[in-house]
Parts: C-alpha cells; structure tokens; sequence
C-alpha cells in the first residue's frame, strides 16, 4: 500500500490509534472487561515463503481474544495474540550457521483494517518466540510460538470492523555455535499469503449508536450561489496538512525502576528482550492534592507553556506465555523524562490564613511499565505504573499578600517516591505508553529544610502545614507523537489532554 494511500485512509473513517509497533514493539493490554464481552478466534493463515532453497508453504495459526462488539471512538484491544509457525526442519537448518541447533524467531504481520469499503494498515510487530530446538518434531516440523502485544484500533463510524493478515517478514537467529566468538546476523524471510487465503482474522461489529449523521454542509445550495472557492472535484479529497514532527533533542538517561511492576507469579522463568526503544514525546498534566491543606496545584498546566514527556517507548520486554508453568506474564518497561514548569498554587493555610506560593519541581527519571499476569486463560489482570522519585522547593511565599522570605532552598528535605497506577475499572484505562490515560497514586511528602532567612527557622510551619502522607496526585497522559514512525500513525503534533476530572478536548 502505497504513502499516498495510507494518507487518504488516515482521513476516513477508520483510523488506527497511536499504532507505533511499525517499528518497535507496540503496547497493547487492554482493560479486564468480562468474558461475556470477549470472543476467542483463532485463523490459520497459508504464507508462500522464498527459501534459497525455492518456495516453501508456512501455516501461520493466529489466536487471541478479541472484542464481541466495538464502539465508536472508544480503542479496541485484543489480548492474548499468539502467532505460531510451523516450519519443516530441513528447511530452516540450511538458514543459520552449521552447528545451531535452536532458533530464536521475531514474526512482524501486516494486518489491514477494514470497514465500509475502506481500509487502513497496522502491524503486529515484533512477536518473539524464545530459543525453539531444530531437531523438530514427529513430523520433522519446527513449531515457532511467538506471543507479543498489539496495538489497539480505534474506529469513527459505525459498521462491520475486520481485521485481515497481509504480509509477514520472520527474522532467524541463533545462539553463537560452538567456536564461533559471536552469532550470525539473523536471516530474514519475506512470505505472501498464499493465493486463494482470505487471511480473515476476525470481524468485531461496531452498531451505530443513534448519533444522527452530520447534514450535507453543502445541501441542496446552487452551485453558483454564494463566494466560496471552488471545491474542484468532490470525488477528489483535499491534501493532507503539514505534519509536525518534532520531538525534543532529548534522550531520557538513568535506569528503569521495574520494583514497583507486580511481580512474577512463580513459575516457569521468562524471556527478555532489551531493545534501543521508540523515540516518542507527549503531554501529561494532573492535579497534586496537599491533604493537610485540602487545595491542589496544577501540575504541568495546560492553559500555559507545559513540558513534554520525552520517552523511549518499549525499552524492554518481558514474556511468559499463558501455556507455561505459572501462566501469563508479560511486561513492557519504557523511560522518559519530565521536566516539570514551576507551578503556582493559593491555599488557606490551617483553614484561614491564604498563603500563596510557587512550586519548584526536581523530577528524575520516569519509569512506566505496562502489562498483564494471569494463573490461567480466564482470569488477566493487567496494569500500568509509573514512578519517580521527585523533590519540592518553595518560593515566592506570601502570607495575606505579604511575602514571607523564604530563602532559595526551602524544600523537602529528601526526595520522596511517586508511584502512579492505571484504573482499570474506568471507560478509559491506561493500556499503554502510547495510547496514554490516566494515572492516580498517593505520595508521602517529607519534612522541609532550609525554610527561612536572617536566622528565622520556618522548617516546622512548612512541614506542619504540608508534610505527611495521603496526598493524591491524579495525571492524565495524552496519546504520544511518534515522529519516526509512517506519516499515518505519527500522531503528532502532540495534544493536549483534559485535566483529570475535565471533559476531554475535541480534536481539531
């Protein structure tokens, strides 16, 4: 499919949400839902591979839990994908270096999206099938089981959604054989399906929701009447606006925090893949509530000049598959950096003195991590997290409009712990770093030190008025641009979100 018509699919009615898999892995988790809304399907799709040996036929079986029935403009999220190929021995061992005797394979598989006539591409990017023997089977076959994650789809416009398998690229790799210093690059096989195959997946049925349709703006207006321009042809539509896709030079630096990710049910150990990351930027803002004070401030406010979240999505990946000893476990970590706006806040301090004050922010490195762990196939509990660890200084203080000098390093006296986590009982989860939504979590604030000037110690007014645990803060993350991804899935220039409790902008 060529740029130009990936464009003009982009603006009809199906249009893929936050799709970055096309060149990392993608986040996917969906929330927990219920049995009754979910269907199981599975399709074994026929793929013609080119071989140096010639043709070879590979069956490709895709399974996963997908949506009975979808809405409009709400993202639809399948769970538990599996992509498994069986492959004949003899036709792999001519593929890797003498002596391997295990293949580790990564799947990518286009799929179209398709509805009332129209279509738009994904793909399921960067499924991996941990380290499979090549002795092969009873039959002589090699059985490839790749599980990863896939990106949600969201659709504006009522009517039939489905999903159909296009291309598929495997890449072989081995472990380094025996007197080799390093393994061989990986072997990449480019397979069409087979002529004749629908590569049908699955249809999810979105119902029109009663919303009348928006009327002709045209009408039944002569043409010659009134002094607009010409719409040219209305079968042609017009060009696309410039995309911005700028993100900022920065690269978030430091190690992830995976401690507070819920941990591991025992079982059978996983695989992991540590991968460069996809380049993305975004906006977050929130609310940060002061208990003692029963007020909030505005973090990172919209109505101002906010920072950008700049990230490198999917940094590593974590993987046990459903059928293994313990059940499913699987966990996308990213990292990102936020350099908070200072913020400005007025409180009634001990409920009648209004104090107002500035807040300065010292965030470290952003830790998200999402994914989902389940003991068996009926019961998948996902999450989401991101922590920091973060400090607070205080300036510009007034008292009833009188300044109260503070000094320059009135701050918390340590940093202290921020560790935010997705709602999955709300219409809007956060399903991944891409996708974005919100976040909630409770900090405990330390004491203050360095409060106060000319020998006035106000350290105990501070840490009275403010310190302590139980303050809440609620963020509420935009979809992230990715500007290296294909000009229908960039999603950018970043948006906007709504403050937690606000209604949600309408897009442009």
């Amino acid at each position: 499919m060529s740029e130009k018509t990936l464009a003009t699919a982009s603006r009809r009615s199906v249009r893929l949400a936050s799709v970055a898999a096309v060149a990392t892995l993608a986040g996917l988790l969906s929330g927990p839902g219920s049995a009754a809304d979910d269907v199981d399907a599975s399709a074994v799709v026929t793929y013609d591979c080119d071989l140096p040996s010639g043709g070879v036929q590979v069956p490709l079986e895709v399974r996963g839990t997908f949506p009975a029935t979808g809405e409009v403009d709400v993202p639809m999220s399948p769970v538990g994908v599996s992509m498994t190929a069986d492959v004949v021995a003899a036709d792999l061992a001519p593929l890797l270096p003498e002596g391997a005797t295990e293949v580790v394979s990564t799947v990518t598989l286009d799929v179209d999206v398709v509805q009332n006539d129209q279509t738009a591409q994904t793909q399921w990017a960067q499924f991996v099938a941990p380290a499979t023997p090549l002795a092969g089977d009873e039959n002589g076959k090699v059985r490839l089981a790749h599980t990863g994650e896939v990106p949600s789809v969201t659709v504006s416009a009522a009517g039939d959604v489905t999903l159909i398998a296009g291309g598929l690229t495997l890449e072989l790799s081995t472990s380094a054989v025996e007197g080799e210093e390093t393994p061989a690059d990986p072997v990449t096989l480019t397979c069409d399906r087979s002529e004749g195959d629908t590569g049908i997946l699955t249809t999810v049925q979105v119902p029109d929701a009663g919303t009348p349709e928006t009327p002709d703006p045209g009408g039944e207006t002569d043409p010659g009447e009134g002094g607009g321009e010409d719409p040219g042809d209305p079968g042609e539509e017009p060009p696309l606006p410039p995309v911005d896709t700028s993100c900022p030079d920065v690269v978030p630096q430091g190690e992830m925090d995976t401690s507070d990710v819920p941990p591991m049910p025992p079982g059978a150990p996983p695989w992991m893949l540590d991968l460069p990351g996809q380049r993305v930027c975004g906006y977050a803002v929130g609310l940060a509530t002061i208990r003692k004070l029963n007020g909030s401030v505005i973090v990172n406010d919209p109505a101002k000049e906010p920072a950008l979240i700049s990230a490198l999505a999917n940094k590593r990946a974590t993987n046990r598959p459903p059928t293994a000893e313990g059940g499913q476990y699987t966990v996308f970590n990213s990292i990102a950096r936020l350099d908070l706006p200072d913020a400005e806040s007025t409180f009634l301090a001990f409920g009648f003195q209004p104090v107002s004050a500035k807040v300065a922010f010292d965030t470290g490195p952003l830790t998200v991590s999402t994914g989902q762990l389940a003991t068996d196939l009926l019961h998948v509990t996902p999450f989401a997290v991101a922590s920091f660890q973060q400090s607070m200084r205080l300036y510009d203080v007034k008292v009833n409009g009188v300044p109260l000098d503070v000094g320059p390093a009135c701050r918390t006296a340590h940093p202290y712990k921020v560790v935010l986590r997705g709602d999955f009982t709300s219409g809007n989860p956060y399903l991944n770093v891409l996708d974005g939504g919100p976040l909630n979590g409770t900090v405990d604030l330390p004491a203050f030190s360095g409060c106060g000037t000319g020998g006035e110690d106000l350290d105990a007014l501070f840490t009275a008025s403010i310190s302590g645990p139980g303050n809440t803060i609620a963020m509420n993350q935009a979809n992230m641009c990715v500007p290296d991804a294909d000009l229908e899935v960039r999603n950018c220039p970043p948006r906007l979100p709504a403050l937690p409790g606000s209604p949600t902008p309408t897009a442009d």
